[in-house]
Order: structure tokens, then sequence, then C-alpha cells
């Protein structure tokens, strides 16, 4: 641990004595390095910009991440913008990478804050590295007395993501990660009460479960024998209207069988009314069951 501590001191030094290059050495530098692939042009260009990526990489220390990993992406941000940059362009290397470097720092941090993934869209990404600000400022000049909904509307409108996004971010930010294999409370020496005991199952009891496919299986097999009650028209014009994944319509139907709508939606109510029959010896709730599942 010493040693690797030693290694970022000699690093960080080595990082602020680099020389400040003038901007036509700057641009000669780039030039060699983009027509020519020059590397020590490239090492010396990225060398004088190292101590701009340690100086973004602080800004961000409070992420409670490793400062030498930040300063490790924000490295590969520079070379990332080393590699697009156009000298042609007249604009100050130090200008355009400060947007490479910074990105590269936030995209790390989003990958490595928490173990759950956060939103990637900018305006998630807006939120993330801005609320703890926005929340600040928004203290200071309320004197403390804004209500907590009251502020996340106002950050929210501010960036552009509902309220429920500012809540739900705001309570991530408020503490680290935690192991639903942890036990519930520090108390709790034996460590055999834990978090996950705790989860709320909305899926129903194996035995519920197991009841209801009986009962489905039943009453498919009551509907099946119901429908033998029924003419060959009505069963077909049951089945189409009734018991396929898209109802024929009474006109489309009408058609194919040569008959007009109405009297197709008279066959239907007879052959509705025919299964209401088959099925009233079963008890009222499992044929109204029955029934519900054809949408009758």
């Amino acid at each position: 641990m010493l040693q690797m501590a030693g290694v970022r001191r000699q690093f960080v030094k080595a990082a602020m004595s680099a020389r400040f290059l003038e901007r036509d050495e700057e641009r000669a530098l780039a030039e060699s390095w983009r027509h020519r692939g020059d590397e020590r042009a490239l090492h010396e260009l990225a060398a004088a910009h190292m101590r701009l990526v340690i100086s973004l990489a602080a800004r961000f220390r409070h992420y409670g991440l490793p400062i030498a990993d930040l300063i490790q992406e924000g490295h590969v941000g520079l070379l990332e913008a080393a590699a697009r940059f156009e000298p042609e362009r007249e604009v100050r290397f130090s200008t355009y990478a400060t947007w490479w470097i910074r990105a590269s720092i936030q995209d790390y941090i989003l990958r490595n804050w928490s173990i759950v993934r956060g939103g990637t869209s900018s305006a998630q990404k807006a939120l993330f590295f801005n609320l703890r600000r926005l929340r600040a400022k928004l203290s200071r000049d309320g004197g403390g007395a804004e209500s907590n909904a009251s502020m996340f509307n106002t950050i929210a409108l501010a960036i552009g993501v509902s309220p429920a996004d500012v809540e739900l971010m705001d309570t991530r930010l408020s503490g680290p990660d935690v192991s639903l294999n942890a036990p519930v409370t520090d108390s709790d020496s034996t460590g055999q009460t834990e978090r996950v005991e705790f989860l709320v199952d909305d899926k129903p009891l194996q035995d519920e479960t197991v009841g209801e496919a009986i009962d489905g299986d039943r009453r498919v097999l009551w509907l099946r024998e119901a429908l033998g009650v029924l003419s060959e028209r009505e069963l077909r014009i049951v089945r189409e209207r009734r018991l396929e994944e898209e109802a024929a319509t009474l006109e489309a139907l009408g058609s194919r069988l040569g008959i007009s709508k109405e009297r197709v939606r008279q066959i239907e109510n007879r052959a509705m009314e025919k299964l209401r029959r088959a099925l009233s010896d079963r008890t009222e709730a499992d044929a109204a069951r029955a029934l519900v599942a054809m949408g009758a």
C-alpha cells in the first residue's frame, strides 16, 4: 500500500512539473501525431496535460472511488481526445480535451459507483452529477425551509426529468449499497436474520398455484363438454367470435357463411344461451368463471 502511495505521489509530481505548451508548440505536436503517427509527440502532448486530468479527477473524489482510478480513466479520455483532435480548427487542445476527460471519468463513476446500473440518458447523467450541488444551493437560498417535495419539483424542472426520478436518485445517493445477505441489525451476532428474508414476494403460494391450475383444468373440461351441445354452425361462430386470438367480425363471418351479420349475431346469442344451460348443473361460481374465460 505504501509503495502504491509512493507511485501516485511520483506520478502527480511528474505531472505537475511538466512544462506548459505554447499554442504553436501544442499545434505542432498535435499535427505530428495526427498526420505522421509520432508517438513521441503524443507522449509529450499528453504529459503536458496530465495536470488537467488530475484537476478534473479531484472534482469527483466525493463519489467514494479511488482517486488513482479516476485519474487513470481521465488519462484514457485524454488519449481519446488526442486521437480525435483536429488542430486545423484553431481550438486549444486543453479546451477540447476537457470534455473527453470529464466524460471518461463520469462514465467510469456510473459503471462502478453502485452495483445497480443507473440511468444512462443525458438527463439521468445530469441528475446524478448535479443533484447534490442543486440541493445544497436550494437549501442555502431557501434557508432550509423548502420541503423535499418542492425541492424535487424544482430540480426536476431544471434538469428535465420527473420528480419521481429526482426522489429515487436522492435515495440512492443518500447511502451506499447494502447486501441482502447482511444482518438486519449490527447486534445480531449470530447472523441468522438477513435482509433478504424481509423481501415481500407478491407471487401466490404453491398450494394456491396448484389449486388454481386444477380448477382451470376442470373448467376447460366442462367448457369442452358444453360445446358438444352446439350445432356445427353454432360451434364455428362461437369459435371464431369467442375462442380465437383475433375475433372475427360479424360482417366477415356472415360473408363466409353466406348470411347477414344480424343473423350471425342471433346464432351467436342462441349458442351462448345453450352453453349457459349446459353449464347450469355446475355451481353458479364455476359456470360464471367458464363464461368469463370466453368473454361472455
